[in-house]
């Protein structure tokens, strides 16, 4: 399953939006409609979102303003890092479409290198807990975090998992146990504060999240409640680990304080609220460096800081 598919005349992506009660595609034939999927999460995840960002600004240099688009792109989404390095990349490029290809198949490298180095942390019948959505949907194909547990479950390795539905969009309850019923992964759905709970009566073995930006200290900016997760493995002494491409990597961001959190419309969160209710709605939030057992990346595990 393919989330991010060049067809020859566009952009094709899976609307996860629509997701799970209906499996649709799009086709985005111009950066500004490429912008407009990713600012309105048709597309998500962080690689998914900078490979589409690759196609945008490609197209975007077919219509002859490359410029243009890449600024509409990057407005598109503040916090995920792949976005702007894929955008970076593809200006720079003699060919942009070819390097947005390039960056497409560098992924899928990544994500199955990402798997391969992660499914070794686990132990058989490991019980993991994840936060938000880091499969195929995130990614061009096969997934961050995600990916970890499934080749796992390809090598038979037999791992169970618990799915925190992720609040507000629910990314875990939509999507996340959408992919993990498509695999044949056994899981449990869990509401986000079960996750305490859970952990104190030691029902999991590790977790895993996926990021949107790591900073050169080794701060994790990743989807809201991540954070929290942490702290609870933390202090249930289960290990917390993150998966993501190097792509992710942000040399330039110091530490978590320096990174742009975008915040999204207050009505994702009021949904059971009376009319009128005022949210915030933060989208990210930032896991210090040393509440992260280990950064899994194509290239391996890594500890600590990025320099």
């Amino acid at each position: 399953m393919a989330t991010v598919e060049w067809t020859g005349d566009g952009l094709r992506l899976i609307d996860q939006t629509r997701l799970p009660g209906e499996e649709v595609y799009v086709t985005c034939r111009t950066a500004a409609e490429v912008a407009r999927a990713i600012r309105e999460m048709v597309v998500r995840g962080a690689p998914a979102i900078g490979a589409a960002a690759a196609y945008g600004v490609a197209l975007a240099a077919r219509e002859g303003d490359l410029a243009g688009g890449a600024a509409l792109i990057r407005a598109a989404r503040p916090t995920a890092r792949d976005l702007f390095w894929a955008v970076e990349r593809v200006e720079r490029a003699r060919e942009p479409l070819e390097e947005a290809h390039l960056i497409s198949r560098e992924s899928v490298a990544a994500c199955r290198a990402i798997g391969r180095h992660g499914a070794a942390l686990l132990p058989e019948g490991a019980r993991v807990i994840t936060i938000c959505n880091t499969g195929a949907l995130a990614t061009v194909d096969y997934g961050t975090a995600l990916g970890v547990i499934r080749t796992a479950h390809e090598a038979g390795k037999q791992p169970f998992v618990y799915v925190m539905e992720t609040r507000p969009r629910a990314q875990g309850a939509r999507l996340t146990a959408w992919e993990l019923r498509r695999l044949g992964i056994p899981f449990k759905l869990i509401a986000d504060s079960a996750a305490g709970l859970l952990l104190q009566r030691g029902l999991a073995d590790a977790a895993i999240s996926g990021a949107d930006r790591v900073c050169a200290n080794g701060d994790v900016v990743n989807k809201v409640g991540t954070y929290p997760l942490a702290l609870l493995c933390h202090e249930h002494g289960v290990p917390f680990y993150t998966a993501a491409p190097t792509s992710t990597i942000d040399l330039g961001a110091a530490d978590g304080a320096a990174v742009e959190i975008e915040e999204r419309d207050p009505s994702e969160v009021t949904t059971f609220a009376p009319a009128g209710t005022e949210a915030w709605n933060p989208a990210f939030d930032v896991t210090p460096a040393r509440l992260v057992t280990a950064l899994i990346t194509e290239s391996g595990v890594r500890l600590g800081a990025m320099v």
